[in-house]
Protein backbone atom coordinates (compact mmCIF):
# COMPACT_ATOMS: atom_id res chain seq x y z
CA UNK A 1 0.00 0.00 0.00
CA UNK A 2 2.92 2.17 0.02
CA UNK A 3 2.74 5.23 -2.16
CA UNK A 4 -0.80 4.72 -3.26
CA UNK A 5 -3.54 6.66 -2.72
CA UNK A 6 -6.26 4.90 -0.06
CA UNK A 7 -9.31 5.19 -1.94
CA UNK A 8 -13.30 4.25 -0.74
CA UNK A 9 -12.75 1.08 -2.14
CA UNK A 10 -9.63 0.40 -0.31
CA UNK A 11 -11.45 1.31 3.41
CA UNK A 12 -14.47 -0.99 2.24
CA UNK A 13 -12.32 -3.83 1.44
CA UNK A 14 -10.83 -3.35 4.86
CA UNK A 15 -14.12 -2.84 7.08
CA UNK A 16 -14.76 -6.09 5.02
CA UNK A 17 -11.76 -8.54 5.92
CA UNK A 18 -11.98 -6.86 9.30
CA UNK A 19 -15.49 -7.14 10.25
CA UNK A 20 -16.79 -9.58 7.85
CA UNK A 21 -19.99 -8.32 6.77
CA UNK A 22 -20.76 -8.14 2.84
CA UNK A 23 -18.93 -5.93 1.04
CA UNK A 24 -22.33 -3.90 0.25
CA UNK A 25 -23.22 -3.28 3.36
CA UNK A 26 -18.89 -2.18 4.16
CA UNK A 27 -19.64 -0.11 1.26
CA UNK A 28 -23.07 1.43 2.83
CA UNK A 29 -21.17 2.25 6.44
CA UNK A 30 -18.30 3.94 4.74
CA UNK A 31 -20.47 5.67 2.75
CA UNK A 32 -22.48 6.52 5.51
CA UNK A 33 -19.70 7.43 7.71
CA UNK A 34 -18.28 9.57 5.18
CA UNK A 35 -21.49 11.30 4.65
CA UNK A 36 -21.73 12.13 8.36
CA UNK A 37 -18.56 13.82 8.55
CA UNK A 38 -19.68 15.88 5.56
CA UNK A 39 -22.79 17.27 6.96
CA UNK A 40 -21.18 18.03 10.14
CA UNK A 41 -18.37 20.04 8.64
CA UNK A 42 -21.16 21.65 6.03
CA UNK A 43 -22.56 22.89 9.59
CA UNK A 44 -19.19 24.18 10.95
CA UNK A 45 -18.99 21.76 13.42
CA UNK A 46 -15.46 20.19 14.35
CA UNK A 47 -15.16 16.37 13.49
CA UNK A 48 -12.85 15.20 16.31
CA UNK A 49 -11.57 11.31 16.01
CA UNK A 50 -9.90 10.29 18.72
CA UNK A 51 -6.70 9.33 17.99
CA UNK A 52 -6.08 10.23 14.33
CA UNK A 53 -6.89 14.33 14.53
CA UNK A 54 -9.57 17.11 14.52
CA UNK A 55 -11.18 18.30 10.48
CA UNK A 56 -12.80 21.94 11.57
CA UNK A 57 -13.84 24.48 8.91
CA UNK A 58 -12.23 27.67 8.84
CA UNK A 59 -13.20 31.26 7.39
CA UNK A 60 -10.44 33.24 5.36
CA UNK A 61 -10.82 36.59 5.29
CA UNK A 62 -10.53 38.76 2.16
CA UNK A 63 -7.46 39.66 0.36
CA UNK A 64 -5.15 40.78 -1.88
CA UNK A 65 -3.36 38.40 -4.32
CA UNK A 66 -1.73 38.42 -7.97
CA UNK A 67 -2.41 36.69 -10.36
CA UNK A 68 0.41 34.29 -11.23
CA UNK A 69 0.11 34.30 -14.93
CA UNK A 70 0.15 37.93 -15.47
CA UNK A 71 1.49 39.34 -11.65
CA UNK A 72 -1.52 42.00 -12.01
CA UNK A 73 -3.24 42.42 -8.33
CA UNK A 74 -6.61 40.36 -7.96
CA UNK A 75 -9.02 40.46 -4.66
CA UNK A 76 -9.53 37.14 -3.63
CA UNK A 77 -13.01 36.67 -1.96
CA UNK A 78 -13.50 35.27 1.37
CA UNK A 79 -13.79 31.53 1.88
CA UNK A 80 -14.41 28.63 4.10
CA UNK A 81 -11.78 26.21 4.08
CA UNK A 82 -11.21 22.62 5.57
CA UNK A 83 -8.50 22.15 7.89
CA UNK A 84 -6.75 19.17 9.11
CA UNK A 85 -4.79 19.03 12.83
CA UNK A 86 -2.93 15.18 13.58
CA UNK A 87 -3.65 14.00 16.73
CA UNK A 88 -0.22 13.28 18.89
CA UNK A 89 -0.74 9.69 18.23
CA UNK A 90 -1.29 10.23 14.72
CA UNK A 91 2.10 12.07 15.01
CA UNK A 92 3.99 9.71 16.70
CA UNK A 93 2.81 7.02 14.42
CA UNK A 94 3.87 8.97 11.21
CA UNK A 95 7.26 9.66 12.48
CA UNK A 96 7.87 5.69 13.40
CA UNK A 97 7.04 4.70 10.40
CA UNK A 98 9.61 7.55 8.40
CA UNK A 99 12.27 6.39 10.72
CA UNK A 100 12.18 2.71 10.01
Amino acid sequence: MKGRTLTRADLCEAVHEEVGLTRQDCAGLVERTLDLVAEALERGAAVKLSGFGVFQVRAKRARMGRNPKTGEPASIEPRRVIGFRASQVMKARIERALTE
